[in-house]
């Protein structure tokens, strides 16, 4: 890939920030969509730069993804300083002092009732998978025949919709539901102060992370990958692209700790 004049100069200048939050998506960023969740792996390019930038002073890195924890520890394999976002901000994990979620009686029987009409959803239309989450649960259609996929999403839809403490959300071929009301922008922000950054770059490539694009401030830089429309202000086509950008904005900012 050749980066743009344009987001070559944006990178030079963010990497000259005093301390920098690298902050990405996993899914469709960091590693190609795939049919099964469980297959997916970060690109070695990708993974070796988010390495490498965990090694810099005034460097915080940190991945941000709709996976449950667990999952995203299993997939991404991230280095230890890196902190974790999981479930869209319902679960994180900042350090060995970060408690774990814990959901109130209310909470639990609205999982509950959610684990119910997904699961009943599943049995009913071919082709759709339901994935479990501490705070909620996924329904999955990318393999399921259109008519099935509609029906699915019509079936949680009706039960679930509008009911109390129960919050439902649209990703790439998926209808996640949560008890937990978060989403990634509200990390963003929070990482930003945990850090203390004074700068944050972020990509994603899914619509639950325009919160996160939308949470940038000037000086920052969001970068987001593939189609659709969003707040970011730079684009690249696929992760396949990804790599380039961070290996670039790894260089420069090796130049610009080592200038004294």
């Amino acid at each position: 890939m050749s980066l743009s004049a344009e987001l070559r100069d944006a990178l030079a200048s963010l990497a000259r920030t005093p301390r920098l939050l690298l902050a990405l998506d996993f899914d469709g960023t960091m590693a190609p969509i795939v049919s099964r969740a469980g297959d997916a792996r970060p690109l070695p390019r990708s993974a070796a730069a988010l390495q490498a930038f965990t090694e810099l002073p005034g460097t915080t890195t940190a991945l941000i993804s709709g996976r449950a924890l667990a999952s995203l520890r299993e997939v991404a394999a991230p280095p230890a300083p890196t902190l974790l976002v999981g479930s869209h901000g319902a679960e994180s994990w900042w350090g060995p002092d970060s408690p774990p979620l814990e959901l109130t009686p209310e909470q639990l029987a609205s999982l509950a009732r959610a684990r119910a009409v997904v699961a009943e959803a599943v049995q009913r239309f071919p082709g759709t998978v339901a994935e479990q989450k501490p705070a909620g649960v996924v329904l999955h259609y990318r393999l399921a025949a259109e008519f099935d996929a509609r029906a699915a999403v019509a079936h949680v839809n009706a039960a679930l919709d509008g009911q109390p403490g129960v919050h439902l959300s649209t990703g790439k071929m998926v209808r996640e539901i949560s008890v937990v009301k978060a989403d990634k922008g509200e990390s963003l922000a929070a990482l930003r102060d945990f850090s203390g950054a004074t700068a944050v770059f972020f990509a994603g490539d899914d619509v639950t992370d325009e919160h996160a694009f939308a949470a940038l401030r000037p000086g920052d830089l969001g970068i987001k990958v593939g189609p659709g429309q969003t707040a970011a202000a730079h684009r690249i086509g696929s992760p396949d692209e990804l790599p380039d950008v961070l290996e670039f904005l790894l260089a420069s900012r090796r130049t610009f700790l080592a200038t004294p």
